[in-house]
């Protein structure tokens, strides 16, 4: 079936008035997936020398990609530069992330079980190298990269987001921090918990819109906590499917109080009826 004339012209003018280029998201994904393998997974051959060839490989590999979002081949060599000069910064937080999860999931055995196999450490990591992207102003790389995440273990982190140290998703699948969140160290998210905004009008696109989470809290599955103003005190725990629109002080429990009784058809003696 042909295609109109004007239909072609109109999607080539389009795409030729992207400022972004040529994006290739193949080598974006290889570039992920191979820096963490040369990262925290065993290879053929593990030595120095292989290991400092890799990394100039993956150095190379990201100046591509950069170089995809700018017009300014200097600017995108600094910026590749100044990343793989923070790399072991990252890597550190990244060693600590992974020791939370040993520490406190009784369901896993050892750090090479969470390496291999959790999409909550997995997630962290591709939130922590997109998230130095974003701070160096890097364009629409690091929102791509946060997407793969996304699409891999269903954990949506946005790279503007500030986490702290000891960061832990237990599960996972369907999380979403926001922006302009705020998490401190030692904090412990399960699935389903959102932090997001309360107005999603474009207006408010330079505002603090998504909440803060202090140090040591837990936030359990199902939990919705909005807003900008929003801060959760330290040391809090917040129960699961629980709606939180304003502050709560540091050491407080939050939780949905509920209401079930179990009954047959039948009437039943008065110590039967369970109300918990």
């Amino acid at each position: 079936m042909a295609v109109s004339d004007y239909f072609i012209k109109k999607v080539l003018e389009k795409k030729n008035g992207s400022s972004g280029g040529f994006f290739d998201k193949t080598s974006m994904e290889n570039f992920v997936k191979e820096l963490y393998g040369n990262l925290f997974l065993c290879q053929e051959v593990n030595t120095e020398d292989h290991l400092q060839n890799e990394f100039e490989r993956l150095g190379k590999l990201l100046l591509n990609l950069v170089k995809s979002t700018t017009q300014d081949e200097v600017l995108a060599e600094k910026q590749t530069e100044d990343f793989f000069n923070v790399l072991p910064d990252i890597y550190n937080k990244l060693v600590l992330d992974a020791e939370s999860i040993l520490e406190f999931d009784p369901a896993t055995e050892s750090l090479e079980e969470i390496l291999l196999s959790y999409p909550g450490f997995f997630a962290a990591y591709v939130y922590r190298i997109s998230h130095q992207l974003w701070i160096q102003n890097v364009k629409t790389l690091p929102r791509v990269i946060s997407e793969y995440a996304h699409s891999r273990t269903g954990i949506d982190i946005h790279p503007g987001a500030v986490i702290g140290e000891h960061f832990f998703i237990d599960h996972g699948t369907g999380i979403v921090i926001g922006e302009t969140t705020r998490i401190g160290n030692h904090v412990k998210l399960y699935q389903g918990v959102t932090l997001g905004a309360l107005n999603v009008s474009k207006d408010k696109a330079n505002e603090k819109r998504h909440p803060n989470i202090e140090d040591h809290v837990i936030i359990y599955s199902g939990a919705t906590i909005l807003g900008g103003s929003t801060t959760i005190g330290r040391d809090s725990i917040i129960g699961g499917n629980v709606w939180i629109t304003q502050d709560v002080p540091p050491n407080s429990l939050v939780y949905n109080k509920s209401e079930i009784k179990i009954k047959d058809n039948g009437p039943l003696p008065e110590s039967l009826t369970f109300v918990i």
